[in-house]
């Protein structure tokens, strides 16, 4: 009865040991007899005892590989340091298993032959303002290579351009002298805004005060002749009123049966007061004439 006991325990452990379960995001290589038997996906699997082994674990999620700066000459000669960074993801466990030895090494050398081959067709300026544009190339040229490995290369990008000492040097100063430039080229700009706005400014300043001079005088001109204008209607007003008031005396008087020698004194003495004005020359009618000796000498009488 022991001996049972001890051989089915043993059973029991061998079966337990070749239980498997594959998390998530993971995938398992199976062998059997040292050859490929299945790729195990995520789950609950049972593995023959002796016969199968896990032969790669294998990490599906997109992993990120950055490698170290690699030197590079550029079209025109120029030798500098650029690394890169690498972003892969793995979509076959079977070919990445036994499509080449240690893949990361093999991504890291395609990557360095890859960017010697497409910076040496590049001058130095270009290869500084052109990262996207070897990103693109990069990714694309990894990406069919990597392809029968069971890798697929999502994205490249260049960490670092890392040009020689003497060309940062001279980079700074092409900077500086350019940032010197456009100092010098704002400045001027300014001033010369500066003084548009001056120039427009007394130039609106003397069109408004020769506008305002022209109102001024406007208005002057228009009191002046809105004076004259009632001045005149005073006179004529003033005109009239004495003359109503001559006629009224004159009907007066002949209403109350005046003799035509007093209406003849009344109207010389209408001449006279028409005689105080500003007139220089009065033109008497030749009726009133005759009548003018005899008031003189009734005056005299009356003396």
């Amino acid at each position: 009865m022991v001996p049972f006991l001890i051989i089915l325990f043993v059973i029991i452990v061998i079966l337990a040991s070749n239980v498997r379960i594959v998390p998530q995001a993971y995938a398992y290589v199976i062998e059997r007899l040292g050859g490929y038997a299945a790729t195990w996906g995520v789950g609950l699997h049972f593995k023959i005892p002796f016969l199968d082994r896990v032969a790669k674990k294998v990490n599906l999620k997109e992993q990120v590989v950055d490698f170290p700066p690699q030197p590079v000459i550029t079209k025109d000669n120029v030798t500098m340091q650029i690394d890169t960074v690498v972003f892969f993801q793995i979509t076959d466990p079977k070919m990445y298993a036994y499509g080449v030895d240690n893949p990361i090494m093999a991504i890291e050398k395609l990557t360095a032959t890859t960017l010697r081959n497409i910076i040496g067709e590049m001058e130095l300026d270009q290869t500084l303002t052109s990262r996207e544009v070897i990103n693109t190339s990069m990714r694309s040229a990894l990406d069919v290579a990597t392809d029968p490995w069971g890798i697929k290369v999502n994205r490249v990008e260049l960490k670092n351009i890392i040009p020689p000492e003497a060309i940062r040097n001279a980079m700074e100063k092409q900077m500086k002298a350019e940032r010197e430039r456009r100092e010098a080229i704002l400045k001027a700009e300014g001033e010369k805004k500066s003084t548009i706005l001056v120039a427009e400014g007394q130039k609106e300043s003397a069109i408004l005060e020769a506008e305002a001079e022209k109102q001024a005088a406007i208005l002057r001109a228009e009191a002046e002749k809105e004076r004259r204008i009632r001045e005149a209607e005073g006179q004529a007003e003033a005109i009239r009123v004495v003359q109503m008031a001559n006629a009224e005396g004159i009907k007066f008087l002949r209403e109350a049966g005046a003799d035509d020698a007093v209406l003849t004194i009344k109207k010389l003495e209408a001449f006279e007061k028409a005689a105080n004005g500003n007139a220089t020359k009065i033109i008497i009618p030749s009726e009133i004439q005759g009548v003018a000796g005899l008031v003189k000498s009734v005056g005299e009488v009356l003396k």
